[in-house]
């Protein structure tokens, strides 16, 4: 594996770009893996950085827009019976997420508003990520980016690349745990869910980490990757 920097990573983001075109890069991997986190450094490499065509402003040419916010509602997990498995492939609106990127390649709208996920509450919020049509890349981060049933089966074609994140497993459900008592469980609870819920869905993803485009081992900044 050779390594690589984020201002390397950040420059393959910035190639998918084309004139005239929107490209979408998906960064996918088991929670707790650091998708947010090499996101965020994405972010910052690529507006420090030069703006492509179209964008106007600082930052203006890159947008973030998660996968979290197509998690459906409790009221409707509570209806469905499957709130005890709150994360898994069939408690997001995994249509909705698909269509909504393909809006985003079509590139017809002045601005296209995404939902987010407060995670004080535990809650998709409609309409909370403006997607202006300035934004050339949008980088999108989630668990299910390469799973193939169902519903989606139709995010992966909407996506340029899709980048793999993958951490040292005792590291990564530390992390897990950690965040889980952040955002109020207890420490049994976290636990709990962490090896229990949260495993299940990690040993999904770790099935379609052979479809990924690009494999980012490690801490972002002395991340090794495998093509």
């Amino acid at each position: 594996m050779t390594p690589m920097t984020i201002e390397d990573l950040a420059a393959r983001a910035r190639a998918l770009v084309r004139p005239g075109r929107r490209a979408v890069l998906g960064i996918t991997g088991s929670p707790g893996a650091g998708k947010s986190t090499l996101a965020e450094h994405l972010l910052t490499a690529l507006r420090d950085g030069p703006a492509e065509d179209g964008g106007e402003g600082v930052g203006g040419w890159v947008a973030h827009m998660p996968m979290d916010g197509f998690h459906l509602a409790d009221i409707e997990l509570d209806r469905l019976g499957r709130r005890d498995r709150k994360g898994a492939p069939d408690t997001f609106d995994a249509a909705g997420y698909a269509a909504l990127l393909r809006r985003l390649h079509q590139d017809e709208d002045d601005v296209v508003y995404a939902p987010g996920f407060e995670r004080e509450l535990e809650q998709p919020i409609a309409g909370s990520i403006p997607v202006p049509r300035t934004a050339r890349l949008v980088i999108t981060e989630g668990n299910y980016l390469l799973y193939d049933e169902g519903d989606w089966a139709r995010v992966r074609p909407q996506l340029d690349e899709v980048w793999y994140c993958e951490l040292d497993e005792d590291e990564r459900l530390r992390r897990l745990v950690a965040r889980h008592e952040r955002f109020g469980k207890d420490h049994a609870a976290a636990v709990a869910w962490s090896l229990g819920t949260d495993q299940r869905n990690a040993d999904l993803v770790a099935g379609t980490r052979h479809r990924a485009d690009l494999v980012v081992t490690g801490d972002v900044g002395g991340a090794a990757v495998a093509g």
